[in-house]
């Protein structure tokens, strides 16, 4: 008898697909990321994947990348340090880039959420690479948790969980356990989700953020951002087939469900209790918020014909971000969090 199918295996295959996505874009000189080779395996014999993909990663981590270095400037500005979880994190090179940049000091904790079997992947990759390694601190301050699927260190923290269980069961004993907790509710803290609430029932992504909005709520003035990227408008014709060709890899997007429109996003956070939000297009990213000179560098490294079918593709992905503060002047001195036309180039991944 065959053993039952793993039914969370093709969502966990999208880690994979995002993984190779940004080591194509790297390669082709897109994106800088001496890291991320370290974690995808035989990184040199992948193949490049196409200019759109390509186009859609550097956008997609442009944005991200300029809201996160945001996060780390205005904690730096007012003198204190910040935490940044990420939910689903698969094989994010996020924390190494910030460790070895110029807002290094002012990351108190980065913590990692992913299924176990993707954490029990990441952290072997992390224990077999000196490069990962190293940045983690001395090694005598670094221990696997959970039986190998987590790793601790001073700062970065691995761990295993599913994130469609309730947020108490999971969330509370990992991150916030009397005695031991990992995530400081006085300090002002980033949650990453890239391509993660798509796949869980409106009811369970919701569910997260109220969680982490009561435990800040409780230490009174911290600052909660949090980002979300991902695809939605998925009822018009393009997204019906974008739908059914996930539906042949056994992948579902619940989550999709109540976001039809580019207006509807920003009412994740605000109909919950965060007090400002805003959504954007990828496409609308690309057209007005990339610096021109980024703009004309990338247009130089492949040749791109189907501009209609890209903008196509680009305006079905959004990023939303949005702030919660229990008090006004917190919410006041964090308000100008967010993306700007004068889209300045992210330099977290430099020090200087």
């Amino acid at each position: 008898m065959l053993p039952p199918r793993d039914s969370d295996s093709a969502i966990r295959l999208t880690d994979s697909d995002a993984a190779l996505a940004r080591l194509s874009a790297v390669q082709k000189n897109y994106l800088e990321d001496p890291f991320i080779k370290h974690l995808v395996p035989r990184w040199h014999l992948q193949p490049a994947r196409p200019p759109l993909i390509n186009i859609g990663t550097f956008v997609r981590a442009t944005a991200i990348d300029d809201l996160v270095f945001q996060w780390l400037q205005t904690s730096a500005s007012h003198a204190t340090r910040c935490q940044i979880v990420s939910l689903g994190a698969g094989s994010d090179t996020r924390f190494w880039r910030i460790a070895t940049g110029a807002h290094k000091e002012t990351l108190a904790s980065y913590i990692e959420l992913d299924f176990s079997e993707i954490t029990t992947k990441k952290a072997m990759a992390i224990r077999k690479s000196e490069v990962l390694s190293a940045v983690l601190g001395n090694p005598s301050d670094v221990t696997l948790l959970h039986g190998g699927a987590g790793l601790d260190s001073p700062v970065y923290h691995l761990l295993p969980t599913d994130l469609r269980l309730p947020p108490a069961d999971t969330l509370g004993k990992l991150l916030a356990s009397e005695g031991s907790a990992i995530l400081s509710p006085a300090l002002p803290t980033l949650l990453l989700f890239e391509c993660v609430l798509v796949y869980m029932t409106p009811t369970a992504s919701s569910a997260i953020l109220q969680w982490f909005l009561d435990y800040f709520s409780s230490a009174g003035s911290p600052a909660l951002g949090s980002i979300v990227y991902e695809m939605f408008r998925l009822q018009d014709s393009f997204g019906r087939v974008m739908v059914e060709n996930l539906k042949t890899r056994n992948v579902s997007l619940p989550g999709a469900e109540p976001y039809p429109d580019i207006d509807s996003l920003p009412g994740r956070f605000l109909n919950i209790g965060f007090k400002a939000a805003r959504a954007l297009t990828l496409k609308d990213i690309r057209k007005s918020y990339i610096p021109p000179e980024e703009l004309e560098r990338i247009s130089q490294l492949e040749l791109v014909d189907e501009i209609e079918e890209l903008d196509l593709v680009l305006d079905h992905y959004a990023i939303t971000w949005g702030i919660g503060a229990p008090q006004a002047a917190t919410a006041a001195a964090w308000g100008q969090w967010g993306l700007s036309t004068k889209a300045r180039v992210p330099v977290e991944d430099v020090e200087e």
